[in-house]
């Protein structure tokens, strides 16, 4: 037994930790007792002790392990000095190897066969061994690796001591993994989720490659990633399977849906297709970047000034006017400006035309909150020089990024509110879809 106290400090006699370490070693020594531990802590700098602790330690875990194995031999075979008689017997032993935090470590393992009716005998895997040289936690740790950005040749870097880091073997362990994140993504019951409001945006994975995400907002503010379909552009095939998609898999709710768009007519077509009375907001920050493109920079400042207005004001009302502003600012300066705030129509002022308090306008005037989540997936995809089409690449790398920028997803600003707008979305008479 070895017992170490940290004492408190300050001079107080009062024991801060105490660790306490056991081994009694099959074979009746221990690869580092007490004293010589002390004494090794003693003799070296104190940038070296930690490794001198680590290596005690993982000299205990195997002998812990080898104590194990022969607990279970003797729970089948019987005692050495009094053998059961039964059908298993010792067997001798042979090397073999374990897993510790990852890495390889050289036991020897005892051996045992069981006889069969017809005399012959076949060896029994020891369930203890079977355990011990699991590699499922050390392929956690490579999978960890890569999603962090760990390349699949430098794993073999930090895991040198490791069975199965070569290049080939990860690349190979991370397919399975990735195709693991897909099912996770498109197997949430979506029936069990009442949202509100459903926003959906593309993001370019590669020359030929475009995804469409739908992001889903509840009743109480918080996110959910749905699903995503990939295209070669944001198309309306893409746009419809994505959609019927969702909605196969329980997407809906009681009252009329929110819906946040950049503009496509693809996307808004096939919202309409499944969502006949949805009511649908265009993002207002796309729209002014893409009329600040038609404009001379001398005029970016006022037409800034009248969106952040838009974005601000609550009710139609008031909404009306900014946009008459902005109507007449745009008019005799730049008809393809003036165009394109009229081709969103109605859809600019979706939002205000509910009477929705204005805290909201911050989440669900923009696409910023699906947006936001892709600058997080981006840098996972990033690492990824191309993405071939004729494999699934491209799904398991999207997949595993959304779901891990889900898992920093806070509740939208003014989720408080959000009350007020499922109110507003009520369908007259209280039908229901």
């Amino acid at each position: 037994m070895l017992k170490v106290e940290r004492w408190s400090p300050g001079g107080q006699n009062l024991p801060f930790a105490i660790f306490q370490f056991s081994s009694a070693g099959t074979d009746g020594e221990t690869i580092m007792n007490e004293v010589s531990l002390l004494q090794s802590l003693g003799q070296v700098s104190a940038s070296e002790t930690g490794q001198v602790f680590r290596d005690f330690l993982r000299g205990h875990i195997r002998e812990m392990i080898c104590e194990v194995m022969a607990a279970e031999v003797t729970e089948l075979c019987g005692p050495k000095h009094a053998p059961s008689g039964g059908d298993h017997y010792r067997a001798g032993s042979s090397p073999g190897r374990v897993l510790y935090e990852g890495e390889r470590e050289q036991v020897v393992r005892p051996r045992v066969r069981l006889k069969s009716e017809d005399g012959r005998s076949q060896e029994v895997e020891l369930a203890s061994y079977r355990i011990a040289k699991d590699p499922e936690q050390l392929q956690s740790q490579i999978v960890q690796a890569i999603v962090s950005g760990v390349s699949t040749r430098g794993v073999e870097e930090i895991k040198p001591s490791s069975p199965g880091v070569k290049r080939s073997n990860v690349s190979r362990l991370w397919q399975e993994a990735g195709s693991k994140f897909v099912e996770q993504l498109r197997s949430k019951d979506l029936a069990s989720t009442t949202c509100c409001t459903l926003m959906l945006d593309g993001i370019r994975l590669s020359s030929e490659q475009t995804a469409v995400v739908a992001l889903g907002i509840d009743s109480d503010g918080h996110k959910h990633v749905l699903d995503f379909s990939l295209g070669s552009s944001e198309n309306l095939e893409v746009s419809r399977e994505l959609v019927g998609r969702i909605v196969t898999r329980g997407f809906g709710c009681e009252h009329r849906l929110f819906v946040v768009l950049d503009g496509s007519d693809a996307l808004r077509g096939a919202v309409r297709e499944f969502f006949a009375d949805a009511v649908v907001q265009r993002c207002l920050v796309h729209k002014e970047r893409n009329i600040k493109g038609k404009l001379s920079k001398c005029h970016w400042g006022e037409l800034s000034r009248l969106f952040t207005r838009l974005r601000s004001v609550q009710g139609i009302d008031a909404a009306e006017e900014v946009f008459s502003e902005l109507k007449g600012f745009l008019e005799p300066i730049n008809a393809e400006g003036y165009r394109s705030l009229h081709e969103a129509g109605d859809d600019l002022l979706a939002l205000h035309r509910l009477n929705v308090p204005n805290t909201l306008h911050r989440s669900l005037l923009s696409t910023n909150a699906i947006e936001n989540s892709f600058l997080n997936t981006k840098r996972k995809l990033g690492r990824v020089t191309r993405f071939r089409a004729d494999t699934d690449q491209a799904s398991r790398w999207l997949s595993c990024a959304l779901l891990e920028a889900e898992k920093g997803f806070r509740r939208i600003s003014g989720h408080h509110s959000l009350k007020h707008l499922i109110a507003a979305l009520q369908r007259p008479g209280g039908i229901t879809k």
